[in-house]
């Protein structure tokens, strides 16, 4: 699934910087990279420590915006048939 990074105001995609890639506003760090280094393991700390410059919010509004676009929908109700209405 291929999340909408337009709609998370923490990143910018701007072409020519990093090749179009999401990276973090005012940054040259992909979106992606955060993603690698705590699928290896690493904490929002490590992160911070390895590379210079970020803002931890940042990398915090990152993650909750993947989260919560990955959260399922909630489950549709069944409409009531005419009959169960009366």
């Amino acid at each position: 699934m291929s999340l909408d990074w337009s709609q998370c105001p923490a990143v910018e995609s701007v072409p020519g910087k990093m090749s179009g890639a999401w990276v973090l506003r005012g940054t040259r760090m992909p979106v992606s990279v955060i993603f690698e280094n705590l699928g290896a393991g690493a904490n929002i700390d490590d992160i911070m420590q390895w590379f210079e410059g970020l803002d931890r919010q940042q990398i915090k509004a990152v993650i909750e915006f993947a989260a919560r676009s990955l959260d399922p929908a909630p489950p549709l109700r069944a409409c009531a048939s005419p009959r169960e209405t009366r």
